[in-house]
């Protein structure tokens, strides 16, 4: 152990805040955002801000980091003068980046890597490497860190409530069938990843008040036994809702290890639209 000294690589599309990337020296790929006559990458030259106001004139793509990205990020950290690096990455279930990122790495005998697949998104998968970077300041081992990032995977959890349905259904990630449904009858979706990392309807409530007000209560049962965790409340376009639940919430912050709130990442802000809520938590040992 004592000749190992660990990195640790994300996605953008797992929401890491920038001052955590700095304090931990994390290192990031970012997704790509498509437009017709240009691209761009997520959180380097593109805000959420931007996606979302030109939204009503066009919805981008997303695409994943190139192998040659990859490839230059792994060369990165090797420079740098790593031994090992530790890679959670979003949803295999709603990304390809996994899979590239584990082909990629299969090519590196100069480093040892450790890639997983969390099974979430955004801050449910960021979660990871920040837990991942706190135990490498602990002093542990690159083979017992892994084990506990893999043991807790069924215990991160992001609750989204949204404004509206259009854009999953543009994305093909909800059926055309229940998102027109959805916006006929004022339903709200609550909306999670199951336990394969792919995105299911958790609850259906009628109206944005009660939709965000079930959101809360998910939440807080789920920490009603749970003595340690990591806690976040990030928004797509929807800062006063969003400061509206941190005040509520209130209690849950205080108790919680770290405390993360702000924008999602752009690459998600695609998927969602604007009026998005959402509320994550890790459970920690």
């Amino acid at each position: 152990m004592i000749n190992e000294k660990i990195a640790v690589l994300t996605d953008s599309g797992s929401d890491v805040p920038v001052d955590l990337l700095k304090k931990f020296h994390i290192y990031e790929l970012p997704l790509g955002i498509n437009y017709k006559d240009h691209s761009y990458k997520d959180r380097v030259d593109i805000t959420p801000e931007e996606v979302y106001s030109n939204l009503t004139k066009e919805i981008p793509k997303t695409s994943l980091p190139t192998a040659g990205e990859v490839h230059e990020k792994l060369n990165q950290i090797i420079a740098d003068g790593y031994t090992h690096v530790i890679i959670p990455l979003l949803s295999s279930g709603l990304s390809g980046t996994y899979q590239t990122v584990k082909m990629v790495c299969t090519e590196f005998t100069q480093i040892k890597t450790a890639v997983i697949d969390t099974k979430n998104i955004a801050l449910a998968s960021g979660f990871f490497s920040i837990y991942a970077s706190e135990l490498i300041e602990k002093g542990l081992g690159f083979d017992e860190i892994v084990a506990k990032l893999e043991s807790k995977i069924s215990k991160s959890h992001i609750y989204y409530s949204l404004e509206t349905l259009q854009y999953l259904v543009k994305g093909g990630r909800l059926g055309r069938v229940e998102g027109m449904l959805g916006s006929i009858l004022q339903i709200k979706p609550i909306i999670a990843c199951d336990e394969n990392g792919i995105y299911h309807t958790v609850e259906k409530v009628r109206g944005r008040k009660k939709s965000i007000s079930k959101t809360m209560e998910i939440v807080e049962n789920g920490l009603k036994n749970t003595k340690k965790y990591y806690l976040a409340i990030s928004h797509g376009a929807a800062q006063e809702e969003a400061d509206k639940v941190i005040e509520m919430m209130k209690p849950y912050i205080d108790r919680a290890t770290l405390f993360m709130s702000g924008q999602i990442s752009a690459s998600l802000g695609v998927h969602t639209g604007p009026g998005l809520v959402g509320i994550g938590f890790f459970e920690l040992d």
